[in-house]
């Protein structure tokens, strides 16, 4: 298997911090996030395959595939293990990063995500790989912003909501068809119940109380299932990384600040 090209870049000094995005994201989803925590870390941000800037190969693709493409990121451009940071794809990337490359992490945390999904659900991700292969990513645009975020920040033209909305659904619909479809069937076969157990660095799960994608009760079973997992909430939607940069960026920091041996 050749690894794709990623895009990628590094802001700041300090500890070495990876950002994992959404699904149908860049790394710009973490724009606010990044600038808090490049005052004090070295933020490395990325694309995964099939996104962003980076390579688009053609599928299928797995969640073990985004993990060791990012762990070869990791080998390649970061100095020793970092704090893994992965929001819904992302957080699912990280559960199989700590479970497949320990020895590059001190530490993950889980944003709106998911550790496994129900024929039910998975049947839900197939319809929509339907729709995308049949119509475009386009098609799946209304419904994306819904659940990506709050009414009140879709329409706050004020405080810049609107602005970021607009721009990430931008992003989304320029995401190649076949990549993204690709991904969500690697998204639909996900579980991690068995493997979860085993990851022994710290992690930090984050839920979102107006979540409707991936509901809070998720992030509470995802870290009943990793040894001495915290749990924390923000109320925001599923992009909660986005909806609430600082106050994500301080649930961060503080979980970094209570490790035995921070950075």
């Amino acid at each position: 298997m050749t690894t794709p090209r990623l895009h990628w870049v590094s802001e700041g000094q300090g500890p070495a911090v990876v950002l994992s995005h959404a699904l149908g994201c860049d790394i710009s989803m973490w724009d606010g996030v990044a600038a808090v925590l490049a005052r004090r870390y070295t933020v490395l941000r990325y694309d995964h395959r099939g996104h962003g800037q980076s390579e688009a190969p053609p599928g299928p693709y797995t969640i073990d595939m985004l993990a060791d493409d990012a762990a070869g990121l990791i080998q390649t451009h970061a100095k020793g293990p970092v704090h893994f940071v992965g929001l819904s794809l992302g957080g699912m990337t990280a559960q199989a990063l700590a479970a497949r490359h320990p020895e590059l992490v001190k530490s993950i945390t889980i944003a709106n995500s998911a550790s496994w999904y129900d024929e039910a659900a998975r049947a839900m991700w197939q319809a929509r790989v339907d729709t995308v292969l049949a119509n475009g990513v386009a098609a799946i645009a209304d419904g994306a912003m819904q659940r990506w975020f709050t009414p009140a920040f879709r329409e706050d033209a004020a405080g810049g909501g609107a602005q970021r909305v607009a721009a990430l659904r931008t992003r989304l619909e320029l995401t190649d068809a076949a990549a993204y479809a690709a991904s969500c069937v690697a998204v639909a076969n996900i579980d991690f119940r068995a493997s979860n157990p085993g990851i022994k660095c710290p992690a930090l799960v984050i839920g979102g109380t107006l979540d409707e994608a991936t509901p809070v009760a998720m992030s509470q079973a995802i870290a009943e299932s990793i040894p001495g997992a915290q749990l924390r909430t923000l109320d925001a939607a599923h992009l909660s990384a986005v909806e609430q940069a600082g106050s994500f960026s301080s649930l961060l920091e503080s979980f970094w600040g209570e490790l035995k041996q921070p950075g």
